[in-house]
């Protein structure tokens, strides 16, 4: 039986697009002076603070020692650790808009992993002419630009690789939180993080010597946002929309992510998207609309 939406799951899904959105702004000026691994330890360990915290105040508490952390350690791997990594790493040298057509690899991964792992969540040709239409929207929102600098120098095609490798993991962390993952979404999301950030601050902490570091203003306070909101409030989401509606639906988030970059292109960095942006924003929308019409279009 194909899963239903619900009002509240596209109120997820958009709370994650406005956070997702945002990271890749944030991440570039986060990498403008600190290194990668600095930024990730740091942005996973506000996060695992922020969530321990929460599920205290909540009265709930992290599982005893044993096999319960066992998926929370496969998705603070999979899911944290690696992709956050990958992807702030690449975007030293990859534009944001390059990065974001990336990471819309990242539905046409899950769709494929959900269509052979997942029960109600088949591929179809209808949802694959969606999803195809929704990439088609991003790479004309993206421009030829951006579109251009694929390729080239071995750094940059590396980069490029790295932000990709990002977007597929994001894929089967999708798929695997919903197989493995249960039991309270937040003590989930703790647990996850808390891993995460085991395995990454002691790295940061090793390779970057961060007490040596002379960040500015603007990186730190990147990271501290970076921490809060797309990771840390947004983990709890992620897990509650993969939980309710699934992951091919939650992938949704990277075609509208671009859309958000646009936005605060033009409000907070003064850029002028053209006319493409737009029509490739509007594609992205038939897209999901495409995806989503025969289930919205079946009684309830």
């Amino acid at each position: 039986m194909s899963v239903q939406r619900t009002p509240k799951d596209w109120m997820l899904l958009l709370a994650l697009v406005a956070m997702w959105g945002s990271s890749f702004m944030f991440n570039r000026i986060a990498v403008a002076s600190l290194p990668p691994w600095t930024v990730v330890a740091g942005r996973i360990g506000i996060a695992a603070l922020v969530l321990i915290v929460i599920i205290h105040a909540l009265g709930k508490r992290l599982p005893p020692p044993g096999r319960a952390w066992a998926p929370f350690a496969l998705i603070a791997v999979i899911g944290n650790a690696v992709p956050f990594y990958l992807i702030t790493w690449g975007q030293q040298v990859v534009e944001s808009a390059l990065a974001g057509i990336l990471m819309a690899m990242m539905p046409l991964a899950t769709i494929v992993l959900a269509h052979f792992l997942i029960a109600g969540e088949h591929l179809t040709r209808q949802r694959a002419a969606g999803f195809a239409t929704g990439f088609f929207g991003i790479v004309l929102l993206m421009g030829p630009a951006a579109l251009a600098g694929i390729g080239g120098e071995a750094v940059r095609i590396i980069s490029q690789l790295a932000v990709l490798g990002g977007a597929l993991c994001y894929a089967l962390q999708s798929v695997l939180t919903r197989l493995i993952v249960k039991g309270d979404v937040m003590v989930a999301a703790a647990g996850t993080l808390l891993v995460a950030s085991v395995i990454v601050v002691p790295v940061a902490l090793w390779l970057d010597r961060p007490w040596l570091l002379a960040p500015s203003a603007s990186s730190a306070a990147a990271v501290v946002w970076l921490g809060v909101g797309p990771t840390a409030i947004a983990t709890i989401l992620y897990f509650m929309l993969i939980r309710s509606a699934g992951p091919s639906f939650m992938s949704l988030v990277n075609y509208l992510s671009p859309g958000v970059a646009v936005m605060l292109g033009l409000l907070v960095m003064g850029e002028t998207p053209s006319a493409n942006a737009y029509l490739g924003l509007a594609l992205i929308l038939a897209g999901i609309a495409v995806t989503q019409w025969r289930r919205a279009s079946r009684p309830s």
